[in-house]
């Protein structure tokens, strides 16, 4: 039983981590940098996202630490997982089917 306990202890305390740099995502907006292109991305609350000035559209979703977004560059579904405890003006790094993304969240 203790063991149960301190599961969820664990869970209650790390799952609003990653909620919390999903909201800062998806609220302050970022810049991505991949291969010497700085792209800025903006979030609405209405679970769409645009980029490059509007070049790219699309639709996000939180799932967890996770971060669903279908493009019109990118119709399937994709799902990045996201470091916990990240603020406006951290960046930090995630692998994609491009390689290495740095995220910069505003």
């Amino acid at each position: 039983m203790r063991k149960f306990f301190v599961s969820a202890a664990l869970l209650a305390f790390s799952a609003p981590a990653f909620a919390d740099t999903l909201t800062e995502v998806t609220t302050k907006g970022v810049v991505l940098s991949i291969q010497g292109m700085e792209i800025p991305v903006n979030y609405t609350p209405d679970g769409k996202f645009t980029a490059m000035d509007g070049q790219v559209t699309g639709t996000w979703k939180i799932d967890g630490a996770k971060l669903c977004t279908t493009s019109s560059m990118q119709p399937e579904e994709t799902c990045t997982e996201y470091p916990a405890g990240k603020v406006s003006g951290d960046s930090f790094d995630l692998e994609g089917a491009m390689g290495t993304v740095t995220v910069k969240i505003n």
